[in-house]
């Protein structure tokens, strides 16, 4: 496993979904309630499109704890290791999700 590719891999991720943050940001904004200026129906785009908004963000940050724990994991030298059973993870799984943190086996249970 050659450490710098997976590092700007996890480069690319994170600058991935800084790009993506930025225009999410807009969207997950407080949703205005007045009805003399929004209309009923146009209120519950909007309170879904913040809902949507809101929820994307939270994956986002899942994504970045999890680019966090894989940066970690290639400072003490366990990259690749399955958190559940200790086995190598599949370099094809990595090379895929570098973020991955199990096996297939383990994933599947």
């Amino acid at each position: 496993m050659d450490e710098n590719r997976v590092k700007k891999a996890l480069e690319r991720m994170e600058s991935k979904l800084d790009a993506v943050a930025e225009i999410g940001q807009a969207a997950a904004a407080a949703v205005e309630l007045d009805q003399s200026k929004v209309g009923r129906l146009s209120r519950m785009d909007a309170l879904q499109s913040q809902a949507i908004a809101q929820a994307s963000e939270r994956q986002r940050q899942l994504q970045r704890q999890q680019i966090k724990r894989a940066r970690q994991k290639l400072s003490d030298s366990n990259y690749g290791d399955c958190e559940t059973c200790g086995e190598p993870i599949n370099p094809k799984r990595l090379e895929i999700s570098p973020i991955a943190a199990t096996c297939i086996d383990c994933a599947n249970a």
